[in-house]
């Protein structure tokens, strides 16, 4: 499903990315954790081409995109867009349209990229929006909602697209303690439906209970990875045995 090989990319004189490597098998769910400054959200934009790597190749279900540094030809801007339509990525902070209701959030890529009749766009969007318990909420604004309730909807616009992945970077870190249970719930619901997904995250009792893999980066590389459970439990690397020290007093 997805496929990373030798993944480079630096911004200035910080190499933030040194040759990383990944596959997660369709259906798998991920968790990629460490320290700020790793490269946990530079590997995730790589994945969905919102931040183009400077070598290596990335292959998502059919689409494979190899760089070469400056030789390297780009995708058009429609290969691009039909891409990331497919990768759908949920961000810390919402980025809906201020402008439009949660029910027109949802709709709108689907009328704007899949071209999708409006009918069908706003039946399709109404069911999702069922799906992360919103349904209440078709006609509020963003500003009307919490950020619990802005989050879901993003997370219901990125599925509108019919992702074969979903990408979470740290999609419940913007929000109160309080809200986080129910974006969680969300993702969890995803995850039991077999929804490929690669979630960066700082909530490791979550990636216990929810990922199948978990991957540990520092500094760019990925130090350790393996079945969730075991490298949380049972750490290997010295470096992964500090970062997760702090979590293993929480249930």
């Amino acid at each position: 499903m997805i496929e990373i090989r030798g993944l480079r990319k630096q911004f200035g004189d910080n190499l933030v990315l040194k040759d990383v490597s990944m596959r997660v098998i369709k259906g798998q769910v991920v968790a990629l954790v460490g320290p700020s400054g790793s490269g946990k959200s530079t590997l995730l934009r790589c994945i969905n081409l919102l931040t183009l790597p400077d070598a290596g190749s990335i292959r998502v279900g059919t689409h494979e995109f190899s760089y070469q540094g400056a030789a390297t030809r780009l995708p058009s801007d429609r290969v691009l867009a039909r891409f990331r339509a497919n990768t759908g990525m949920v961000f810390q902070h919402f980025n809906l349209f201020p402008h439009m209701t949660a029910l027109q959030n949802v709709m709108e890529g689907m009328v704007t990229v899949l071209r999708t009749p409006k009918p069908e766009a706003r039946a399709r969007a109404l069911q999702l929006l069922d799906k992360v318990g919103l349904s209440d909420k078709a006609d509020a604004h963003p500003q009307q909602l919490s950020g619990g309730q802005k989050q879901r909807v993003a997370i219901a616009r990125a599925l509108a697209m019919q992702p074969q992945v979903m990408l979470f970077d740290e999609a419940t870190s913007a929000l109160d303690p309080e809200l986080v249970g129910e974006v969680l719930a969300v993702i969890q619901s995803l995850a039991k439906d077999g929804m490929t997904m690669v979630i960066v995250t700082h909530e490791i009792a979550f990636a216990r209970e929810v990922a199948d893999v978990l991957v540990f980066m520092r500094d760019g590389v990925v130090v350790e990875s393996g079945p969730a459970k075991d490298v949380i439990d049972h750490p290997q690397q010295a470096a992964t045995q500090a970062f997760l020290a702090r979590f293993h007093d929480k249930p």
